[in-house]
């Protein structure tokens, strides 16, 4: 989920979890070509990289746990020798591990763990609300490790499961880059079984920043790489949904989904429009004048913080879900984001036999969907407010696909911002991705939504989703992921 712009309009949830060292008896050896299958159900193993010394990998097979039919391992990126811990999980494919792609998934915020995608939208599992016993979860036929080998990776230190033994933080996507490509490495390397197999970086919401910096930082490395005799990670592509855009193409974008047809009829009155349409213009120059060309902190602020009264404000004001406004909200915006659910998922993680069945039992106290402390820092180092279209052409300059996908209902990350964000990315293919239509993309019959796709970058719609599109439309975000990992095609 994105918290960015709603900084100023919710209660944050508090963070409790104090840091532990992991005991000595974990600190084993792992050889570098041994099969994951191989590894310990009772104890961590630790896996180095000699180009990496500040970091290790620990993980574990992990059994009885949420998909019971695959191979499921979980552990702990330790960082800066040990200080900080980053907590992850890894699902292997439903169908054949040996050859399916390998997929990363993280979840936004900026400090929202990727639990909430993991039980709540596209993990083998979804929490099972009236479930009892070790394992509370349910079996999720439309869980993406149909197709893929995933990941779900709690970032940065101090979100979810991780935690830093000295209460350091990391407050920016470029030092939390240099973390999730350590671990990337050490992986591929160790795991040989995997090595060389097509990787793809997805995520929603504040991942639309995370990721494209996340995927450069793995592209670099790969030069890095290959000049130290290693083999470079098989980076394919970046997956992002309703994903974060540049500041003024997403705060103007609001009027929008309020007040036109771009996702419902409109649901605000003529005069509140009338005022929202004036505010676009004027923040639009102001935003992209003090917030990226000026950087004038003391301006740009001013800006968000007028912007998002303007623009914002009114949605939360309405009673609306943010993440889909096609529903009021449920249970509070500051309490559960509008989602009950997740307290479901906080309070599961946070049982002391959920914790030993997975292996966090290092991680004291109650579990948090979200951490305010970790979205501050991100804030308060104005971490959002540097263009992130800079990456994404870096990218798409050099071959990796990217894919933009966005639900239609939401207002937080919405549609319409992504379908502007793409049209504005400076590339070689431009011109040629501007001119083609939208056309329909089909699912059993039925159009799940509109793409617009050339060469290497595609954007696409999914009707009647908001947010977290594998939640609200399971079926159509596993069959999008499925044509993507086959051919970059819907």
């Amino acid at each position: 989920m994105h918290w960015f712009t709603l900084t100023s309009l919710t209660a944050l949830l508090p963070l409790v979890g104090a840091a532990v060292t992991f005991p000595a008896s974990h600190q084993a050896v792992f050889e570098k070509e041994r099969r994951l299958s191989e590894l310990s159900a009772l104890d961590f193993v630790t896996l180095s990289h000699p180009s990496y010394p500040a970091h290790s990998v620990r993980i574990k097979r992990t059994e009885g746990f949420c998909d019971t039919t695959v191979n499921t391992y979980t552990g702990y990126i330790d960082v800066d020798y040990g200080a900080k811990h980053l907590w992850f999980y890894f699902f292997e494919s439903r169908h054949n591990p040996d050859k399916d792609d390998v997929i990363m998934w993280i979840n936004g915020g900026p400090g929202c763990s990727s639990a909430t995608g993991l039980f709540m939208e596209l993990g083998p599992c979804l929490i099972n609300p009236e479930g009892t016993g070790e394992n509370r979860t349910k079996y999720n036929p439309y869980g993406w490790n149909e197709v893929a080998n995933i990941f779900f990776l709690d970032q940065p230190v101090g979100v979810g499961y991780s935690y830093a033994d000295f209460g350091e933080t990391v407050s920016t996507s470029e030092d939390a880059a240099k973390n999730v490509q350590a671990f990337i490495v050490i992986f591929f390397e160790t795991f040989k079984q995997f090595q060389g197999r097509a990787f793809h970086m997805a995520g929603e919401s504040y991942g639309g920043r995370y990721l494209p910096i996340f995927a450069s930082e793995v592209y670099d490395a790969n030069l890095r790489a290959e000049s130290e005799g290693f083999t470079p990670v098989n980076l394919q592509s970046v997956m992002i949904g309703n994903g974060v855009t540049d500041g003024p193409t997403l705060l103007t974008s609001f009027y929008d989904i309020q007040c036109t047809t771009a996702s419902l009829k409109p649901f605000q009155p003529i005069g509140l429009c009338t005022q929202m349409r004036q505010a676009v213009d004027k923040c639009d120059e102001w935003m992209m004048q003090d917030c990226f060309h000026r950087q004038d902190a003391i301006s740009c602020q001013a800006a968000m913080t007028y912007c998002r009264s303007a623009l914002h404000a009114p949605i939360i004001e309405a009673g609306r879900n943010p993440y889909d406004v096609s529903k009021m909200c449920e249970g509070g915006i500051g309490d559960s984001l509008c989602y009950p659910v997740t307290k479901k998922i906080a309070a599961y993680l946070s049982d002391p036999i959920t914790k030993s069945l997975i292996g966090s039992t290092e991680f004291s106290g109650n579990f948090s969907s979200c951490s305010p402390e970790v979205m501050k820092g991100f804030v308060g180092h104005f971490d959002s407010l540097h263009l992130i279209r800079y990456y994404v052409v870096g990218l798409l300059e050099r071959g990796i696909n990217m894919l933009f996908y966005a639900g239609t209902y939401d207002a937080q990350c919405n549609w319409v911002a992504n379908k502007r964000y793409t049209s504005l990315l400076d590339w070689h293919g431009k011109e040629q991705f501007n001119a083609l239509p939208s056309r329909g993309w089909n699912v059993d019959g039925k159009e799940a939504g509109v793409a617009r796709s050339y060469k290497e970058l595609t954007f696409a719609t999914i009707y009647g989703a908001g947010h977290m599109v594998p939640t609200d439309k399971p079926a159509e975000a596993l069959e999008m992921v499925k044509r993507w990992l086959k051919d970059r095609k819907l």
